[in-house]
């Protein structure tokens, strides 16, 4: 089983802002490869979808259990740790913001420091970091310097185009990792 996790802020007022890129990435797996509806789950405090996806060779699937936590950003681990507990899995993948890449670029880590993102700060802190990759997506722009006031902050249209292209490319990311393991999808998409 593979856990696939999408930070952002729940609410109207937070959609489509650079804090919930996570939020859409997860969106756009789930579309891509037909995942039934999020539905809330109170026990976990997150909107869940699982579904059963072909591996490499296409010879078994494996368990995906996507999970978009309700409980705002900064109180991710809260969630994320009620998940964990629960459910045997192989690997957990967290999807955020990351104010330190520039608008476009994307990144996979595993086992890395939270860099001052609260919300990984907060899955850390629950969870621990042993095993714990991440695939972070850039959404700062030039001469953005406070994080509080980029983070809330919606894209220009020119860079939602680019966003788009690069949760694109996170469902890329995530489909090579499912069927081949993390070293290729860094060596593919650590560029």
């Amino acid at each position: 089983m593979i856990i696939i996790i999408g930070l952002g802020n729940p609410g109207e007022q937070y959609k489509n802002t650079r804090h919930n890129v996570g939020f859409m990435a997860v969106d756009e797996f789930a579309k891509i490869n037909n995942f039934p509806e999020f539905k809330l789950q109170k026990k976990y405090n997150a909107l869940i979808s699982s579904a059963f996806v072909k591996d490499f060779g296409e010879t078994k699937e494996k368990e995906i259990i996507l999970v978009k936590p309700q409980t705002f950003m900064n109180e991710s681990g809260k969630s994320v740790k009620k998940i964990i507990s629960k459910n045997n899995y192989e690997n957990l993948i967290v999807i955020h913001d990351d104010i330190d890449l520039p608008i476009g670029k994307m990144k996979i880590v595993k086992e890395r420091g939270s860099a001052g993102h609260k919300g990984v700060e907060s899955i850390i802190k629950s969870i621990g970091n042993d095993g714990l990759i991440r695939f972070r997506i850039g959404i700062a722009g030039q001469g953005d310097i406070e994080a509080k006031k980029v983070v809330l902050k919606k894209f220009s249209k020119e860079e939602q185009k680019i966003i788009n292209e690069t949760i694109q490319k996170i469902v890329n990311a995530l489909d090579l990792f499912v069927k081949e393991g993390l070293d290729k999808s860094m060596n593919e998409y650590n560029k």
